[in-house]
């Protein structure tokens, strides 16, 4: 039992942290996402929900970010085209859209965000530092990028949040996210908390802390 105090602490720190991620339009675009009628990807009762409302969430997108570029070609995507040096917080308010529209919004507002992403993924390739050409639409990469989120998001939530989630649970919000994971174009998404960590250590001879992944932390 959470004792008031600690309760309401809580609750401020989530509204401090809610205002920075999700930006000046933040009550604005939540109350659309939310209010507005139509059928949804998720119900009100799945795991999805309850991790990506909770103010653990800041701690997994920070994780995330840094678990996500020590691949040495997704790095080099986001290095050269994005401007996460200069403007970092518009990085994770976009990123914080994304992710609510998906989770809350109804299924055209999701499925309409979900295709924006894919656009800017096939306008961005290049080659990295180390001579390899690399393509955000890669389903290799998009696994790296889903699996390192998922993971990085569920940790976060099972430390930190205020109803950390049982095995049931946890399988439940993992198979949840592979929905938008196959929107995106990931072939085959894990859909439980084993094989999302199988994944996680398949990709472990891949990764590496390279002068851009240092930069950017």
């Amino acid at each position: 039992m959470i004792s008031l105090p600690v309760a309401e602490v809580r609750e401020r720190l989530g509204r401090g942290l809610f205002a920075m991620v999700a930006g000046p339009e933040g009550p604005r675009n939540r109350a659309r996402i939310h209010d507005t009628p139509g059928p949804r990807w998720f119900a009100e009762d799945r795991p999805i929900r309850r991790v990506h409302a909770d103010a653990s969430m800041f701690v997994g997108g920070l994780r995330a970010l840094l678990l996500q570029s020590l691949h040495p070609l997704a790095m080099a995507g986001v290095a050269q085209h994005s401007d996460y040096r200069g403007d970092p917080w518009g990085r994770l308010q976009r990123t914080s859209t994304f992710l609510a529209v998906t989770t809350f919004g109804t299924d055209a507002d999701a499925q309409r965000a979900v295709d924006k992403v894919r656009g800017i993924h096939r306008r961005v390739h290049g080659t990295a530092p180390d001579g390899r050409a690399y393509r955000a639409d890669d389903p290799h990469l998009l696994e790296w990028v889903h699996i390192a989120e998922v993971d990085s998001f569920l940790t976060a939530h099972q430390r930190y949040g205020a109803d950390p989630l049982d095995q049931e649970g946890r399988d439940g919000y993992v198979a949840d996210t592979a929905r938008v994971a196959s929107a995106l174009g990931v072939p085959d998404p894990p859909r439980t908390e084993a094989e999302l960590g199988d994944r996680i250590a398949a990709y472990r001879g891949e990764l590496c802390g390279t002068d851009a992944a240092r930069d950017a932390a």
